[in-house]
């Protein structure tokens, strides 16, 4: 491939496609389809962007972590508390969200992020289990295992109420998460995203080359982070409660699993694995409540062995 054609492929990858309209079209249409289930939609465009963030730094930056739902806890918890506390202002309440799990991922990030393979794997799950026994503790504030309790959240712009049929609700997300994608999609696709690429793939040569690794993963990090406390806040605000379960190990190896399903490092694997395992759980455990997870668990199995590189992946090889 000559310079100039090698130039023109590389821009093409940042051009807006026709096909990147379709999880947004689907998303709109899904609110006039379905008008049962958007407190369920809801929760799903609030946990697509929760595992937008995670693959930031597993699909990009190769930051492997079972912990980060302690940035999506962290910010539940900021929003929850303002809410309870006299101040339910959403907007101020997703940018508290955000600044707290921003400043919980520098403090942690630089820790862990001095680690790498099993030992890093560690520190992220030693951070959130500290910061889940932090929230038992404080049990005073957060509300312990009952779960944080009294929160008000005020109408967007007072004009809009968030009513028991989730319809507010819904759009709030999915503007919310509109414009976290655009900005992921501006990072991954900057020079600093394609470093961060080569971070991952060869963590040597990029150090051989001067690259500042460290301060960039720290970075990525912190952005991550930041991403996870807005999707803690969302869904905090629209059901109005949070919980432990929101710091837990169990809802950190979820996202991953909803990952795995879509396609780690592709952006677009979130809107496929997210509503897909969410969907399956929800009629997996209307079906079986007791063994719902077998079900789930076969889904994984039958994506490893045939659809290497998640729904996308599948896609991708068809199409070839």
């Amino acid at each position: 491939m000559t310079p100039s054609r090698a130039v023109e492929a590389f821009a093409r990858r940042h051009r807006y496609s026709p096909l990147e309209a379709l999880p947004w079209m689907a998303a709109v249409g899904a609110y006039f389809a379905f008008p049962d289930y958007l407190a369920l939609g809801a929760q799903i465009l609030a946990t697509i962007l929760f595992a937008l963030s995670a693959d930031l730094v597993l699909g990009y930056a190769g930051i492997v972590t079972l912990g980060h739902a302690a940035f999506f806890g962290t910010g539940a918890y900021t929003a929850g508390i303002l809410a309870a506390h006299g101040w339910g202002e959403p907007i101020t309440g997703l940018f508290a969200g955000a600044i707290a799990a921003a400043l919980l991922g520098v403090l942690s990030g630089l820790v862990v992020l001095r680690t790498a393979g099993l030992a890093l794997l560690m520190q992220t799950l030693v951070v959130a289990t500290m910061v889940a026994e932090a929230a038992n503790k404080a049990s005073f504030i957060t509300g312990g295992d009952d779960g944080l309790q009294g929160m008000e959240v005020w109408p967007i712009f007072g004009r809009l109420h968030f009513d028991m049929f989730g319809r507010t609700g819904y759009f709030y997300c999915l503007i919310v998460v509109f414009l976290c994608w655009l900005a992921a999609r501006q990072i991954v696709h900057s020079p600093f995203g394609r470093s961060l690429t080569g971070i991952r793939e060869n963590l040597r040569r990029m150090h051989a080359i001067g690259a500042p690794v460290a301060r960039r993963r720290l970075i990525i990090y912190t952005i991550s982070a930041a991403l996870a406390g807005i999707s803690g806040a969302l869904i905090a605000q629209t059901t109005q409660f949070v919980s432990l379960s929101f710091l837990s190990l169990e809802r950190s190896g979820t996202v991953l699993i909803m990952l795995i399903i879509g396609g780690v490092g592709r952006l677009y694997g979130v809107f496929i694995g997210v509503p897909l395992y969410m969907i399956a759980q929800d009629r997996f455990s209307a079906v079986a409540p007791v063994y719902w997870y077998f079900w789930i668990g076969l889904l994984m199995v039958l994506v490893v062995v045939f659809a290497r590189g998640g729904i996308l992946g599948l896609f991708d090889r068809f199409r070839r």
